[in-house]
């Protein structure tokens, strides 16, 4: 595939509909009613499915930009391996099955020494800061609400509405920045990355950040992919929670008794729906 040649054949149907011939927009309307014939279909079958001939349907193809179907077909492949929702042949897939799969994946490659090690910077540092752009936001979200409990000074960027630079300039030498980059990063990433170097770095991220290993100090791949149109992110929660276990392990006593002090102000506070109910 050239650098400049189009990468989803949806948009490129939209852009160039109204040029199409009538048969061409036959395969137009059968493609946007099924695009992952793009992918499972022949030439020969998308011809027969939308009455129109493989010649046809190859021009069609070449009108929207594309060398030939079978560059459709990687272009959308290609989409797919980014993070881009995209059906694909394997849909079907049950999604336990997968998220099963990455979750064996994500552990089986990380060392547990290394994870042990994570947790007690993160028992000890003077501040924890979690920062999580797009889809990882979420996850960083429930790091801090579950870090809150078992320890002080723990905090989510960016905030928001808010930018980066006023409290990323607060960060020092003793603070732990977990920094979560899956694919379809921002462009500020790297940035923020050169930005945070001074502290203690961990990054999680899927094996597309694997190029940044040697500007952290330590690296948590975990897999997100399936076969189905979005990622999952159960891998990454399976290993927050982990991380968070492990922080409550090394912190012991200090652990339990914030614990035990922030569910007495859930009773004085009435915060909590009661587990008689």
């Amino acid at each position: 595939m050239t650098k400049n040649s189009p990468n989803d054949v949806l948009q490129q149907i939209e852009k160039h509909y109204a040029s199409l011939s009538p048969s061409g927009k036959s395969i137009a309307h059968y493609i946007q009613q099924n695009p992952i014939a793009v992918l499972s279909q022949s030439t020969s079958l998308i011809a027969e499915k939308s009455g129109t001939s493989k010649a046809t349907v190859s021009r069609f193809f070449r009108q929207l930009g594309f060398d030939s179907h079978q560059q459709a077909k990687a272009a959308l492949v290609q989409l797919r391996e980014q993070g881009v929702p995209v059906v694909s042949p394997s849909s079907g897939v049950l999604q336990h099955e997968s998220d099963s799969k990455n979750l064996a994946n994500t552990f089986e490659g990380t060392s547990s020494e290394a994870l042990a090690e994570i947790a007690k910077q993160l028992a000890f540092a003077s501040q924890v800061t979690l920062i999580g752009f797009r889809n990882a936001y979420p996850i960083a979200l429930h790091f801090r609400q579950q870090l809150k409990q078992i320890r002080t000074s723990v905090r989510v960027l960016p905030q928001p509405g808010q930018t980066l630079s006023e409290d990323i300039i607060d960060l020092t030498e003793n603070d732990v920045v977990v920094l979560f980059g899956f694919r379809r990063r921002t462009r500020q990433f790297k940035f923020v990355l050169n930005s945070i170097k001074h502290c203690k770095t961990v990054l999680i991220t899927d094996p597309t950040g694997q190029g940044y290993r040697n500007d952290v100090d330590h690296l948590l791949i975990t897999h997100i992919g399936s076969d189905s149109p979005f990622d999952s992110y159960a891998a990454p929660m399976s290993l927050v929670a982990s991380l968070c276990n492990l922080t409550y392990d090394a912190l012991g006593s200090k652990a339990a008794d914030r614990v035990d002090a922030i569910t007495d102000v859930y009773i004085q506070m009435d915060e909590l729906e009661s587990p008689k109910r």
